[in-house]
């Protein structure tokens, strides 16, 4: 990780969706790293409890901005001057985008829409990451996974959002990026991340955390269905990585990238929810109906980060739920600061990489 602080140190960053978990990990790694970040929000935003225990207002320039303000984003970006973007402002959630399809799509295609088309006249930009999700793939059941070529798709708002975020990317890059060579874009897709301080409704560990907490049974919608689980700084560790390689040779870099687990750490939503109560001490995992479409088996390879940017997972399984689990308990139950935690947990594994 050393090449990466050398490269980070004095960059000026943009990170859009800066309030959400991914972002504020993000924001915190780069400031590890000796950037100078500029972060957006939304408000109101229902998952930035981390932002706002990390003190990242005043530790990075924080603006509260939709991206779906074109104006706003194109004044933003203008006076800032960021030489690198990342991207992950986003409706995030599969089940809220049942309930709310329209914001979903307006959010997740229009917000990208908005970044790729103020960036091709913003000559500061170098490199950019577009996060999607690794539910854009059209699911039919691969049990081998899905590499980069195959085919986009998705049945629910999120997935197909998301999907539409990977198509226009595309459009962009070849029709208005790659003639120039100035500018590296990349879109990312992960698979579901976990880490402490994640606080959305209807999603795995935050559930768990809360049930925990409360001393009520863990109730699971499809406890049979597999993910690839991997810790939140793996695929951050990976568009760092990919970050820095675009900047310099925007052709070679700029295309989708699957930043996946290991085939180990592709396990059912049961047997998570069993690790996080073994490392919080106490706890019961139950059963409930889902009314939802959901994907049953999903998995990516990630066989061409492993090969050409050298990007590996790091924590496997156990190890994951494990530190993710500390994050809560010690800032919860023990009332630990925050930020310490949250620190010392990047570089620890910085320290490892």
């Amino acid at each position: 990780m050393e090449q990466i602080k050398k490269f980070y140190k004095g960059k000026k960053v943009l990170v859009t969706g800066a309030t959400g978990f991914k972002g504020s990990w993000l924001c915190s790694w780069l400031i590890e790293l000796g950037a100078k970040v500029v972060g957006t929000g939304f408000n109101p935003n229902n998952n930035d409890k981390l932002f706002a225990r990390l003190d990242l207002k005043k530790k990075i320039k924080y603006k509260t901005l939709d991206v779906r303000n074109f104006k706003g984003l194109k004044k933003l970006i203008n006076s800032f001057k960021p030489q690198l973007i990342f991207h992950l402002a986003a409706q995030p959630l599969v089940y809220e985008s049942y309930l709310k399809p329209f914001e979903t799509f307006n959010v997740n295609f229009n917000g990208t829409l908005n970044i790729l088309e103020i960036s091709r006249h913003c000559k500061s930009i170098r490199s950019i990451i577009i996060v999607t999700s690794d539910k854009c793939y059209d699911n039919i059941g691969k049990k081998k996974g899905y590499s980069e070529n195959d085919k986009l798709g998705g049945v629910d708002p999120y997935s197909a959002s998301k999907a539409s975020a990977e198509i226009i990317t595309n459009s962009y890059y070849k029709s208005f990026f790659s003639k120039k060579n100035r500018c590296g874009i990349s879109t990312v897709r992960a698979g579901n991340v976990i880490g402490g301080s994640d606080w959305s409704k209807n999603r795995l560990v935050p559930d768990c955390i809360r049930s925990l907490q409360k001393k009520q049974e863990i109730k699971l919608r499809n406890p049979d269905f597999t993910r690839p689980w991997q810790h939140v700084l793996e695929p951050l560790k990976g568009y760092l990585i990919l970050a820095k390689h675009q900047y310099f040779y925007p052709k070679k870099y700029s295309s989708a990238w699957n930043f996946g687990s290991n085939d180990s750490s592709i396990v059912p939503v049961k047997k998570i929810a069993k690790l996080i109560v073994k490392y919080w001490g106490s706890g019961k995992v139950g059963f409930k109906k889902n009314n939802f479409h959901e994907q049953k088996i999903l998995q990516i390879k990630s066989i061409k980060a492993k090969k050409k940017l050298k990007w590996k997972q790091t924590y496997n399984i156990n190890q994951s739920v494990k530190v993710t689990t500390e994050w809560y308990y010690k800032t919860n139950l023990k009332d630990e600061d925050a930020a310490s935690v949250t620190k010392s947990q990047i570089i620890k594994y910085m320290m490892i990489n």
